[in-house]
């Protein structure tokens, strides 16, 4: 045992899924981060028990009509499948005689157990799948295993690993979708492919615009197969074979997602958006006829990209960086490669182009532009191996400045955890705009540790209206934390949870060294 223990710890995959999965329970606050995900456990809920989709006096707030008069949730099934085992789970656990006291404080049991078991699972399996990937794409053990850890860390995947939105979910099955597609291209593997265009199918049941996603590995497949000089009928053919056994995968998911409508909203044809649009209107005339899409496309596509509130450059840094190793080392790639960044990219564009004239076209309540983060985590994953690759080519101008954006991107995300995301939202009501949101955060975090909120003019009204959001917006937004500032946990239990976080703390970061010791046997292997 020891020995196969010794082998464990020389593993860059078991190294990696560790890192991962104590990254993903350090971070965890114990709650679901926003009422998207707490409506969608709802919807979970409903799946095997008794209890609505959406609750009565949830609507007109939440909520929109469906077949026979009731009221469904306006969202895909996918994350409320995904943490459907949590779910059951959870709620016999918060049955349990130990927790009758404590009863549905927040954050209740059943959300604990529900974050803490899915987050850590998706974490785990984005990490093995981002390896696989990077391996695939010819870097190096050191290079992937970097790679890798940057993707978690120093993007915005890690401030979702912490808030649980469809946002890292959706990244695991576009990341998985295309493994395992240049699986399916480099070995053949019909069972590769299933898998591939599978993820990318599922991917539809959680929010329909991820269909660019699987337009985007479609390209990728093409893409790969015309830069390593496929033409005629060689191409053709390994297009048909592909089309073979995609189109069928992806109408079944189509199917599937159209099923779910029609059981909700008895059409197989509309969409829960369109849905929403005609209730919304009729509530209040004096909308648009056009709403939800009632923002100027270029103030939507700019905004997102300049905006001090929302920037994609601003709130991942490393996708600049990845940018311009891409321009500069172009012709070096592997076409694997290029056929991956073109695909990233174009698939960034789309949904930039795409939510530029929605209403809340950053998805409003979130860290940065939450609708677009995937697709600039997924062109930024190229960022680390590139630089790491290309060191001695690129200069020591590039290799400076690149490590300086790694530390910011780093720097940026741990920012990103330390308050529940609303507080910068809160406190623009009286700052205005336009406010850049990281150096008010990196304020925010020191004024709260010096208790100077009040000295420096960070507390005001809108923060206190809201009493619950009060509570989680003035405290360090890690479970220990929340438990004490909430104050119904016995103190043990909270002393005790704070000496657990700190176990985690510290089993991440001697996880972290070992896998630098590492790295020298890794390089001459």
């Amino acid at each position: 045992m020891s020995f196969r223990l010794r082998l464990w710890f020389r593993n860059p995959v078991f190294l990696l899924a560790l890192a991962a999965g104590l990254i993903a329970f350090v971070v965890q606050s114990g709650e679901l981060g926003t009422a998207d995900t707490m409506h969608r456990l709802q919807s979970t809920h409903s799946f095997w028990t008794s209890q609505p989709p959406v609750f009565p006096d949830e609507y007109p707030e939440f909520g929109v009509h469906g077949r026979n008069g009731s009221l469904q949730s306006w969202y895909g099934i996918g994350q409320s499948l995904l943490m459907l085992p949590a779910d059951i789970l959870g709620t016999y656990v918060e049955r349990l005689h130990i927790f009758d006291r404590y009863g549905d404080t927040d954050p209740t049991v059943r959300d604990i157990v529900v974050v803490y078991l899915t987050q850590i699972l998706v974490t785990v399996l984005t990490a093995l799948v981002c390896f696989k990937l990077l391996r695939q794409f010819s870097f190096n053990v050191n290079q992937s295993v970097a790679g890798v850890l940057a993707f978690l860390l120093a993007t915005t995947h890690l401030h979702y690993t912490q808030n649980m939105m469809e946002n890292n979910y959706i990244c695991l099955l576009t990341l998985a979708g295309f493994a395992f597609e240049y699986e399916w291209l480099r070995t053949g593997s019909r069972r590769a492919l299933l898998i591939g265009t599978g993820a990318l199918g599922l991917n539809l049941l959680t929010r329909l615009t991820t269909g660019i996603d699987l337009l985007a590995g479609v390209l990728f497949v093409f893409l790969v197969l015309w830069f390593e000089g496929k033409r005629g009928r060689a191409l053709f053919e390994r297009c048909w074979a592909y089309a073979m056994v995609a189109i069928p995968v992806f109408c079944l998911f189509g199917m599937l997602d159209r099923g779910y409508q029609f059981y909700r909203f008895g059409s197989f044809t509309n969409t829960y958006a369109g849905l929403i649009a005609k209730e919304t209107i009729a509530r209040d005339p004096s909308l648009s006829r056009d709403w939800p899409w009632t923002t100027p496309w270029h103030e939507g596509f700019l905004g997102a990209l300049f905006k001090p509130e929302k920037s994609i450059f601003l709130f991942d840094p490393l996708i600049i960086l990845a940018l311009v190793l891409l321009v500069l080392h172009w012709r070096r790639l592997a076409p694997a490669v290029r056929a991956y960044s073109i695909s990233a990219c174009v698939m960034l564009l789309a949904y930039l182009s795409f939510y530029a004239r929605y209403f809340a076209w950053a998805g409003d309540f979130a860290w940065g532009d939450r609708y677009v983060s995937t697709a600039v985590e997924l062109v930024a994953l190229m960022a680390i191996p590139l630089l790491l690759k290309y060191r001695r080519e690129a200069g020591r101008t590039v290799w400076m400045t690149g490590t300086v954006l790694l530390v910011a991107s780093l720097l940026i995300q741990i920012e990103s955890l330390m308050f529940w995301l609303p507080l910068e939202i809160y406190q623009e009501e009286t700052l205005g705009h336009p406010t850049f949101v990281i150096l008010l955060r990196a304020k925010n975090i020191a004024a709260f540790a010096l208790g100077k909120m009040d000295a420096w003019g960070l507390n005001n009204v809108p923060m206190t209206q809201d009493p619950w959001d009060y509570v989680h917006i003035t405290c360090w937004n890690f479970l220990p934390f929340l438990l004490r500032r909430v104050g119904e946990a016995p103190g043990w239990v909270v002393c005790a949870t704070l000496m657990v976080w700190c176990v985690g703390l510290a089993a991440l970061a001697a996880t972290l060294i070992r896998i630098r010791q590492m790295a020298r046997q890794w390089r001459e292997s």
